[in-house]
């Protein structure tokens, strides 16, 4: 599980040890608290143990906007899935985990993985400065 700041690109990568709401609920609110921005909105695959009411009062308090991806449009996810591709594969590799490492994993994106996959992040916007401008000169022949 991770998540993603659309404008800032900074990554927060969970492990659970399975795919169900009483795991997901404490790695929701973990990511929510973690993610270093002020968040505007909130967007999430399209499966129930993702979309339910305890996620629905999470959001509520903040007054987070929620949407949620349409079915078979892959393009939804694109930006969590390239950042998936790019920071969690290169680590972990394609293959399965046993839900009996998922502690241990845990731990290591909070410890290391989450800090060095944010490192190198820009934090702000460079601000357009205008050149002063040339002065055009002469040069005799």
């Amino acid at each position: 599980m991770s998540a993603v700041g659309e404008v800032t690109q900074f990554e927060v990568v969970c492990t659970v040890e399975k795919i169900s709401e009483s795991y997901l609920i404490p790695m929701r609110e973990y990511l929510l608290d973690t993610l270093a921005f002020t968040r505007r909105g909130f967007h999430s695959d399209n499966h129930s143990e993702y979309i339910n009411k305890r996620l629905a009062e999470l959001l509520e308090k903040p007054f987070i906007a929620f949407t949620k991806s349409r079915s078979r449009q892959s393009n939804d996810n694109a930006l969590a899935e390239s950042k998936n591709g790019s920071v969690v594969r290169k680590v972990f590799g394609y293959s399965h985990i046993p839900s009996r490492f998922a502690q241990r994993i845990h731990r290591l994106n909070q410890e290391v993985l989450n800090f060095y996959a944010n490192y190198h992040h820009p934090c702000f916007f460079p601000r357009p400065t205008r050149m002063p401008k040339a002065v055009a000169v002469s040069t005799p022949l």
